[in-house]
Order: structure tokens, then C-alpha cells, then sequence
């Protein structure tokens, strides 16, 4: 059975898939900046909404962030996540850029 976890990294996988040329192959020690995404994939795997839910003020990573998010729709179905009279499932996925404004997926990353 798929887990929340699992689904982001189905989605992450799709995002970084989407985009080759905005994925960074590594990161500093300092990272630029982190964007929080606030993500509603509806049960079909469209995607429902996408803002920003927390950011330290780069309007333009927020930008490419939920562009990359847009390009990358429509996403795997996530049927049996989305909770009984919900139309779609939420969640949380953070976007860790460069200062070159590449940038990494939080679900994607190695401990």
C-alpha cells in the first residue's frame, strides 16, 4: 500500500523528471533559499492548487518552484490517499535551492 511518503516521492520524482535543467546535482553547505509548497493533487493526479506556504522572500524561486510543480502535472493518481469526502490529497513538499537557482527536492534528498 502506498504511504504519504512513498506519494512525494512518486511526486518529487516526476517534478525532478520534468525539469533536468533546474535539478542540482548537489548542495551546499548554505543554501540560498527554501520554499515551502502547499500542494492538492485531486484524485485523477491533477493538479489542484500549489502556492507557497513558507519562504525567505525570493519571489523568483517561488516562482520557478511552482512553475517546475505546473510543468511536471499531471502527477500518479493518489486514490486511496485522498481521505473519504475529500476531493484531493495535501500536502507539504520543500524545494532546497543554490545560489545558481538550481534546486532539490526535499523527498528526493539522502539522509
Amino acid at each position: 500500500m502506498l504511504t504519504l511518503d512513498g506519494y512525494k516521492k512518486l511526486f518529487a520524482t516526476r517534478v525532478a523528471q520534468s525539469n533536468p535543467e533546474l535539478l542540482a546535482d548537489s548542495l551546499p553547505q548554505m543554501l540560498k533559499s527554501v520554499v515551502v509548497l502547499d500542494i492538492s493533487i485531486d484524485r485523477d493526479g491533477g493538479l489542484a492548487r500549489v502556492s507557497v506556504r513558507r519562504s525567505n522572500g525570493f519571489t523568483a524561486l517561488e516562482k520557478r518552484a511552482m512553475d517546475s510543480v505546473r510543468r511536471a502535472a499531471p502527477f500518479a493518481a493518489p486514490n486511496l490517499l485522498v481521505r473519504r469526502g475529500e476531493s484531493s490529497l495535501r500536502f507539504l513538499e520543500t524545494f532546497l535551492f543554490r545560489d545558481d537557482g538550481r534546486f532539490q527536492v526535499r523527498s528526493l534528498v539522502e539522509n
